[in-house]
Protein backbone atom coordinates (compact mmCIF):
# COMPACT_ATOMS: atom_id res chain seq x y z
CA UNK A 1 0.00 0.00 0.00
CA UNK A 2 2.74 2.48 0.57
CA UNK A 3 3.87 2.76 -3.30
CA UNK A 4 -0.38 2.74 -4.18
CA UNK A 5 -0.21 6.03 -5.70
CA UNK A 6 2.87 5.77 -7.67
CA UNK A 7 1.75 2.55 -9.39
CA UNK A 8 -1.84 4.30 -9.91
CA UNK A 9 0.11 6.90 -11.50
CA UNK A 10 2.31 4.88 -13.80
CA UNK A 11 -0.49 2.18 -15.13
CA UNK A 12 -3.03 5.04 -15.23
CA UNK A 13 -0.15 6.28 -17.90
CA UNK A 14 0.68 3.45 -20.07
CA UNK A 15 -3.08 2.31 -20.27
CA UNK A 16 -3.49 6.17 -21.45
CA UNK A 17 -0.59 6.14 -24.12
CA UNK A 18 -2.02 2.53 -25.00
CA UNK A 19 -5.80 4.06 -25.89
CA UNK A 20 -4.16 6.82 -27.77
CA UNK A 21 -2.26 4.14 -30.14
CA UNK A 22 -5.21 2.22 -30.06
CA UNK A 23 -7.29 5.15 -31.89
CA UNK A 24 -5.36 5.13 -34.20
CA UNK A 25 -4.80 1.68 -35.23
CA UNK A 26 -7.02 2.21 -38.18
CA UNK A 27 -4.62 4.21 -39.86
CA UNK A 28 -1.97 2.26 -42.47
CA UNK A 29 1.06 4.18 -41.57
CA UNK A 30 0.69 2.11 -37.90
CA UNK A 31 2.32 -1.92 -39.20
CA UNK A 32 1.43 -4.93 -37.55
CA UNK A 33 4.81 -5.45 -35.63
CA UNK A 34 4.54 -2.04 -34.08
CA UNK A 35 1.03 -2.86 -32.65
CA UNK A 36 2.54 -5.86 -31.51
CA UNK A 37 5.95 -4.59 -29.81
CA UNK A 38 3.65 -1.37 -28.62
CA UNK A 39 1.15 -3.84 -26.47
CA UNK A 40 3.95 -5.67 -25.52
CA UNK A 41 5.47 -3.01 -23.89
CA UNK A 42 2.33 -1.60 -22.04
CA UNK A 43 1.99 -5.06 -21.08
CA UNK A 44 5.77 -5.03 -19.34
CA UNK A 45 5.24 -1.73 -18.63
CA UNK A 46 2.27 -2.71 -16.10
CA UNK A 47 3.89 -5.72 -15.10
CA UNK A 48 6.91 -3.65 -13.82
CA UNK A 49 5.25 -1.41 -12.00
CA UNK A 50 3.06 -3.76 -10.15
CA UNK A 51 6.06 -6.35 -9.38
CA UNK A 52 9.74 -3.92 -9.43
CA UNK A 53 11.27 -6.50 -7.36
CA UNK A 54 11.12 -9.24 -10.56
CA UNK A 55 12.75 -6.13 -12.42
CA UNK A 56 15.71 -6.58 -10.05
CA UNK A 57 15.60 -10.07 -10.42
CA UNK A 58 16.16 -9.42 -13.76
CA UNK A 59 18.73 -7.14 -13.99
CA UNK A 60 21.16 -9.86 -11.48
CA UNK A 61 20.53 -12.28 -14.01
CA UNK A 62 21.69 -10.17 -16.93
CA UNK A 63 24.16 -8.74 -14.83
CA UNK A 64 23.39 -5.26 -14.14
CA UNK A 65 23.67 -3.70 -10.91
CA UNK A 66 19.73 -2.88 -10.26
CA UNK A 67 16.35 -2.56 -11.74
CA UNK A 68 16.15 0.77 -12.17
CA UNK A 69 19.52 0.37 -14.39
CA UNK A 70 17.99 -2.30 -16.51
CA UNK A 71 14.95 -0.22 -17.27
CA UNK A 72 17.22 2.92 -17.89
CA UNK A 73 18.98 0.72 -20.44
CA UNK A 74 16.51 -0.48 -22.19
CA UNK A 75 15.30 3.03 -22.50
CA UNK A 76 18.11 4.67 -24.40
CA UNK A 77 17.74 1.60 -27.11
CA UNK A 78 13.70 2.44 -27.19
CA UNK A 79 15.06 5.96 -27.80
CA UNK A 80 17.83 5.17 -30.54
CA UNK A 81 15.13 2.94 -32.08
CA UNK A 82 12.60 5.71 -32.60
CA UNK A 83 15.24 8.53 -33.22
CA UNK A 84 16.12 6.64 -36.04
CA UNK A 85 12.79 5.45 -37.19
CA UNK A 86 11.29 8.89 -37.01
CA UNK A 87 14.66 10.30 -39.12
CA UNK A 88 13.91 7.43 -41.85
CA UNK A 89 10.36 8.52 -42.25
CA UNK A 90 11.12 12.16 -42.19
CA UNK A 91 13.77 11.66 -45.18
CA UNK A 92 11.00 9.62 -47.11
CA UNK A 93 8.31 11.92 -46.65
CA UNK A 94 11.11 15.03 -48.00
CA UNK A 95 11.51 12.87 -50.98
CA UNK A 96 7.71 12.23 -51.92
CA UNK A 97 7.25 15.77 -51.41
CA UNK A 98 10.41 16.65 -53.44
CA UNK A 99 8.99 14.48 -56.16
CA UNK A 100 5.73 15.69 -56.27
CA UNK A 101 6.91 19.10 -55.89
CA UNK A 102 8.86 18.77 -59.47
CA UNK A 103 5.76 16.85 -61.30
CA UNK A 104 3.31 19.98 -60.47
CA UNK A 105 6.29 22.45 -61.37
CA UNK A 106 6.44 20.44 -64.96
CA UNK A 107 2.64 19.80 -65.16
CA UNK A 108 2.48 23.46 -64.34
CA UNK A 109 4.89 24.70 -66.91
CA UNK A 110 3.65 22.08 -69.89
CA UNK A 111 0.42 24.07 -69.17
CA UNK A 112 1.62 27.53 -69.04
CA UNK A 113 2.94 27.28 -72.68
CA UNK A 114 0.84 25.84 -73.95
CA UNK A 115 -1.72 28.57 -73.23
CA UNK A 116 1.20 31.04 -74.23
CA UNK A 117 1.41 29.53 -77.65
CA UNK A 118 -1.83 28.77 -78.51
CA UNK A 119 -1.02 25.02 -78.98
CA UNK A 120 -3.46 22.76 -77.67
CA UNK A 121 -2.58 20.51 -75.07
CA UNK A 122 -0.53 17.43 -75.94
CA UNK A 123 -2.65 13.97 -76.17
CA UNK A 124 -1.87 12.06 -72.75
CA UNK A 125 -0.75 15.05 -70.92
CA UNK A 126 -3.48 15.01 -68.08
CA UNK A 127 -7.27 14.84 -67.78
CA UNK A 128 -7.78 16.75 -71.01
CA UNK A 129 -6.51 13.89 -73.15
CA UNK A 130 -9.06 11.12 -71.50
CA UNK A 131 -11.79 13.80 -72.40
CA UNK A 132 -10.51 14.48 -76.06
CA UNK A 133 -10.65 10.69 -76.28
CA UNK A 134 -14.12 10.51 -75.63
CA UNK A 135 -15.12 13.42 -77.93
CA UNK A 136 -13.39 11.69 -80.49
CA UNK A 137 -15.11 8.69 -79.78
CA UNK A 138 -18.37 10.04 -79.96
CA UNK A 139 -17.77 12.40 -82.93
CA UNK A 140 -16.72 9.03 -84.93
CA UNK A 141 -20.15 7.53 -84.09
CA UNK A 142 -21.95 10.10 -84.98
CA UNK A 143 -20.29 10.23 -88.84
CA UNK A 144 -21.05 6.41 -89.11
Amino acid sequence: MKYFWIQLVLIVGSVSMALVFIRTWSQAKNRAWKRIAFSLFVVVNVYAVLRPTDVTWLAHQLGVGRGTDLVLYVMVLAMGFLTLNTFLRFRSLEKKITDLARTVAINEGMRHNDERLGAEPAAGSGAGAGADAAANADADSVKA
